[in-house]
């Protein structure tokens, strides 16, 4: 099985390689085409010059990019060489509507398209072991198995295209409230003096723990904040959760204030930080309540 991959970014470089290891890929495609051509130069692939000419070489082509416009800009672009019964699988975040925009753009052609988003930050594109969330027909999903398999570790099918995607906005929802939580609770740790380090051993083997808490809890202890996952991504991820939302008649309170607080971390310049990056405000609401009021002049 020949694959190429489509978006070199944070998680899509480490899932090339992962690809790579596994033996399947055969070309890669960047918007930035100087890092395709390095990573091509380094894996001994091919750097396709346009995302027609990767979907010529392949059978399956694996996208990462980051908006849904991205999504249906390089799947119109792939249409023309793409062959009937090739295979688009889709690990972008985007919302299940554009998902199954993409399947109709690609059914005419007799190519397959499965919405396919992962969870696992950085770590997990890297060593392979991400959660992926997949949408589209059970024959697909059998055949796309050892492709995910070179980059996912829990690979779970939810349904026709779309479900794939409505799985990660479940995830992004859950995230939030997560980032919220443990902000909050290391801002008030450290108002309280505790040793932060030996919080963070202790409480990550407790009760409370979460994956986010072991691995960005430390940012906010540094405050540091390299992107892992960046503030922006999420907020427009939180972005399509809301619209979902909303075609129910619902408004999701958790998702409502992750939205302000990264609208404030976006206009202060830290959009394209970790998310752990949320600590900035609420270390914040400790060090205004402790400062002592302003005199009059």
């Amino acid at each position: 099985m020949r694959v190429g991959f489509i978006g070199l970014g944070a998680m899509g470089m480490h899932m090339a390689r992962n690809l790579h290891r596994a033996g399947l890929l055969t070309a890669v495609w960047n918007r930035t085409g100087e890092k395709a051509r390095a990573l091509a130069t380094e894996l001994g692939c091919t750097a396709a010059s346009s995302p027609e000419a990767l979907a010529r070489e392949v059978d399956v082509v694996v996208m990462c990019v980051s908006a849904d416009a991205d999504v249906l800009e390089v799947v119109q672009a792939m249409v023309p060489g793409l062959r009937a019964g090739s295979m688009v699988i889709d690990c972008s975040t985007v919302s299940a509507e554009t998902a199954r925009k993409a399947a109709t753009l690609l059914r005419p052609r007799g190519v397959e398209f499965l919405d396919c988003p992962v969870s696992g930050g950085v770590e997990g594109a890297r060593d392979g072991t991400l959660a992926v969330m997949v949408g589209g027909s059970a024959e697909a999903f059998e055949r796309a198995r050892p492709v995910l398999e070179a980059f996912g570790r829990t690979i779970t099918r939810f349904g026709d295209c779309g479900s794939g995607q409505a799985a990660k906005a479940t995830n992004q929802i859950m995230c939030a409230g997560i980032i919220e939580a443990v902000a909050e609770a290391m801002a008030f740790a450290k108002a309280q003096g505790l040793p932060l380090p030996e919080l963070v051993e202790t409480l990550g083997n407790g009760a409370g723990s979460s994956w986010y808490f072991v691995h960005r809890a430390p940012n906010m202890i540094r405050g540091a904040f390299p992107a892992g996952f960046r503030v922006r991504l999420h907020a427009k991820d939180l972005a399509i959760c809301r619209e979902m939302a909303a075609r129910l008649g619902v408004t999701l309170p958790v998702v409502e204030r992750m939205l302000r607080d990264y609208a404030e971390l976006i206009e202060r310049g830290y959009g394209d930080e970790d998310i752990s990056a949320t600590f900035r405000l609420k270390a914040e609401m400790f060090e205004q309540a402790t400062r002592p009021p302003a005199r009059d002049a």
